[in-house]
């Protein structure tokens, strides 16, 4: 790390970010090393990096799952067996020229996942610093409510909205196994928390999203012509290179496009589509996600506020508001 932040940089931030963060895994997941043997449990510690390999799209990086289970049926499933107890870490990975790399968006969870998966677990643990899944950010509505069960798809589509709970590449490798999730209190282990898995859950509260600083972006042709099968084709490949996972599209409509307000990507983007249209960019905007809606709590939290989009489908309600 002293090496990489004395030289001077010659190749992109996101190269030197993963190179620098990585370390903060590697000094906690030894200090808990250490602490656990010195309380009498004996345990192994292992660098991920020796098991987890990946591609070299930094920052956002994909397993190679061949390698990976290969390792893990090497080198982690026989360190089980002789110390029942391993210590390894979340997010990161490496390349094949082992230059470290990162998971992306909630990739800790993501890596509890993969390993769950390649070991065959019965069930996974994940714990947080709130009592169980709530049905809103408790920091923006403090009568949200805890909720004791939740299905694979209904997280999958929670997250696709932008909740802060599991993300979705958590949820795959367990449902492709059934492997159920247990989502646990740090603060307080007593508590039930919640369990996801592949059942059907009914009589779900209403699941509110609340996304301060959205950007919309509206795209028009700068010619007499209407949007089509190119343009379209363009900005989705735009939106694939420019932007990554945390501000894909959370809306899009006519062909509007909802964004979480990252001025560097947004900008990249804009200056990326502007050879083929015009874009006008609408910021300082909210995005209000319902998912089991009701009209009398859509009203209420959409009272005072212009609406500019709105999508609705049986299940869920989407608004893009501003304050008048």
């Amino acid at each position: 790390m002293e090496w990489l932040l004395h030289d001077k940089p010659v190749r992109d931030y996101d190269y030197y970010y993963d190179q620098i963060v990585c370390t903060g895994e590697l000094f906690s997941t030894a200090i808990v090393s250490a602490f656990l043997a010195e309380s009498g449990l004996a345990n192994q510690w292992l660098d991920v990096r020796d098991i987890i390999r990946t591609d070299d799209d930094f920052r956002d990086a994909d397993i190679d799952w061949t390698y990976t289970t290969t390792q893990v049926h090497e080198v982690i499933k026989p360190a089980l067996e002789q110390h029942r107890i391993v210590i390894t870490q979340g997010f990161i990975g490496s390349t094949d020229e082992n230059e470290s790399t990162t998971l992306g968006r909630e990739g800790s969870d993501y890596t509890a996942a993969v390993f769950a998966n390649l070991l065959d677990a019965k069930s996974l643990s994940i714990w947080k610093d709130v009592e169980s899944v709530m049905n809103a950010d408790p920091k923006q509505f403090p009568d949200a409510v805890p909720i004791a069960e939740l299905s694979y798809n209904e997280v999958i589509e929670m997250a696709y909205y932008g909740a802060q709970v599991i993300h979705p590449k958590t949820i795959k490798p367990l449902q492709n196994k059934n492997i159920p999730l247990h989502v646990k209190c740090f603060l307080d282990p007593s508590l039930p928390g919640t369990v996801i898995h592949n059942g059907i859950v009914h009589n779900l509260p209403p699941i509110i999203v609340l996304k301060d600083r959205q950007v919309m972006l509206e795209f028009k042709t700068t010619d007499f012509s209407f949007i089509g099968e190119q343009h379209v084709g363009h900005l989705y490949q735009l939106f694939g290179n420019s932007i990554s996972n945390p501000t894909s599209p959370k809306m899009v409509q006519h062909f509007t496009a909802v964004f979480d307000d990252r001025a560097e990507k947004i900008e990249k983007l804009a200056l990326s589509a502007a050879d083929m249209l015009d874009i006008n960019v609408n910021r300082d905007l909210q995005l209000l996600t319902i998912r089991h809606f009701n009209n009398e709590l859509l009203a209420k939290m959409t009272a005072g506020k212009e609406i500019l989009l709105r999508q609705q489908t049986k299940e869920t309600v989407q608004v893009l508001m501003r304050n008048f």
